[in-house]
């Protein structure tokens, strides 16, 4: 069975230059041949800021790029032609692709509207700090520059339940529209979690649904994508979900694969959402993401045993999707809480060499970040997706029996002559550690295909050996001959 590995294929700050969809046509075959299964593209509609908008800031979900609105016709990572042509590349490589669709919230209106509204506490939103009031909102959507092509739907305060901007008196405040009030199956910070930011879409309205339903069969016709990326569910009651996603597999013919992003650090509010989708979709691991920022922010006092505690890898690791950074924790975004790069191997290693959870190595650790002055981390992610691909197989043995230095060993397929993998790291004092792989490899050597142990281990009669790990680091260890099978992978 093939081993599910996702590219976030995209990082907040990429160049505005509408070449990004020629960039992952290009690198379509690379990709499937560094053992990526399937890529997670930016959003793909206009959004309010034209081709400086990295896309959830959601105007026109009918134009990908191919209308002249908001200042452009590309959208910032090319046209809807190019788009298209990205997918195509990418399938014919062998892998799948997945749309992030952005539901929540729409930027950008071309008109205000004179609406009634009550304003509430930011900091909690179900206080309401003022009568009813009539307010300017920009929350008309015309799109004069698309001419009604592909839908003439007109979207107006109806279809929204909130806004944060009062055009009439120039002020910034939470407003919700009429007596509409806010949903109550979303998350609780805040009081209540409904309204994120922009025109808040209106679940409860029917031609909202009606809407979202008809754009979705129309793009999944243009685009024949394999899945979603849902964009910040915890603002959205799941039920919304149910229909509109089992419509798309409907249409599909298929299952879909479906990821929602629920950016909340307790696993309980995670395993509760997916008790409300009936397990129809994944959930990233976003606990799991904060144990790795606080292990590398700890100068080594982490506790290495408890680094999967209150993760949904631990709780429901059917369902969960793994990653170590993002485009949201990008240093400088709302988000930020960025792995640190001593800790960056390790951190991959622990999605990338165990068998639970689906994980995503992010487009700014593959390929680098020039704008932030961040290198690729490299070779070494490389090898790890290398060893992931060719080694991830039979029996995991967990070694976590000490508060910094921990390890697993993967015992391989059978009939695999140069199969088996030991992993070992720590996070401040080197050492050693005895792990048994399996006797069949008895008298074989091991060496750390990362190159950071440059000690090689012949495994004794049993399978076991003492395999060491310098300082602060990590080491994975493989048979000779896959090291140099890794070694020689681009001139063969």
């Amino acid at each position: 069975m093939t081993k599910k590995l996702i590219l976030q294929g995209f990082e907040w700050y990429l160049p505005a230059d509408g070449n990004h969809w020629n960039l992952l046509a290009e690198k379509s075959k690379e990709l499937k041949t560094l053992g990526f299964t399937g890529v997670w593209m930016p959003p793909s509609s206009k959004a309010a800021e034209g081709k400086n908008d990295v896309g959830y800031g959601v105007y026109d979900r009918y134009d990908l790029g191919e209308f002249d609105q908001k200042g452009t016709v590309p959208t910032k990572y090319g046209t809807k032609e190019e788009y298209l042509h990205a997918i195509s590349a990418l399938k014919e490589a062998g892998l799948e692709v997945f749309a992030d669709i952005v539901f929540n919230q729409m930027l950008g209106a071309d008109e205000t509207e004179k609406v009634p509204a009550t304003k509430y506490n930011s900091d909690n939103r179900n206080e309401e700090i003022s009568d009813e009031l009539e307010i300017e909102a920009w929350t008309k959507f015309t799109y004069e520059g698309r001419n009604k092509q592909y839908s003439d739907y007109v979207w107006t305060w109806k279809n929204f339940s909130g806004i944060d901007y009062d055009e009439r008196t120039n002020s910034h405040a939470i407003f919700n529209f009429a007596d509409k009030g806010w949903d109550d199956a979303v998350d609780d910070e805040n009081g209540n979690f409904d309204y994120l930011m922009g025109c808040d879409l209106d679940m409860n309205n029917e031609e909202t649904h009606q809407e979202l339903e008809k754009w979705g069969q129309w793009f999944y016709d243009q685009t024949n994508v394999d899945g979603f990326r849902l964009d910040a569910v915890k603002h959205i009651e799941f039920s919304y979900f149910v229909d509109w996603l089992s419509n798309r597999n409907e249409q599909a013919g298929r299952e879909l694969f479906v990821v929602g992003e629920y950016w909340a650090n307790e696993v309980d509010k995670l395993e509760d959402y997916l008790k409300s989708s009936g397990n129809m979709i994944h959930l990233f691991d976003v606990p799991l993401h904060f144990n790795f920022f606080e292990a590398a922010q700890s100068n080594g006092e982490y506790n290495m045993t408890e680094i999967f505690n209150n993760t949904l890898i631990q709780s429901q690791p059917d369902f969960a999707v793994t990653f170590v950074d993002n485009h949201d924790t990008q240093k400088g975004q709302s988000l930020e809480s960025w792995v640190e790069g001593w800790f960056k191997l390790h951190a991959y290693s622990l999605i990338l060499l165990r068998k639970e959870g689906i994980p995503v190595v992010f487009w700014g650790d593959l390929y680098g970040m020039p704008s932030q002055e961040v290198e690729p981390v490299g070779e070494a992610l490389e090898a790890l997706m290398y060893a992931r691909t060719h080694l991830l197989n039979g029996q995991q043995v967990d070694y976590f029996d000490d508060a910094s230095i921990i390890g697993w060993t993967s015992l391989g397929e059978e009939e695999q002559e140069d199969a088996g993998m030991a992993v070992l790291m720590t996070n401040t004092t080197g050492g050693w550690k005895k792990m048994t792989i399996h006797p069949r490899f008895s008298g074989k050597t091991f060496v750390d295909i990362l190159g950071h142990n440059e000690e090689k281990v012949v495994l004794d009669e049993t399978g076991s050996a003492d395999f060491p790990v310098n300082d602060g680091q990590i080491s994975v260890y493989v048979q000779e001959d896959f090291a140099k099978k890794f070694a020689q992978r681009h001139t063969n």
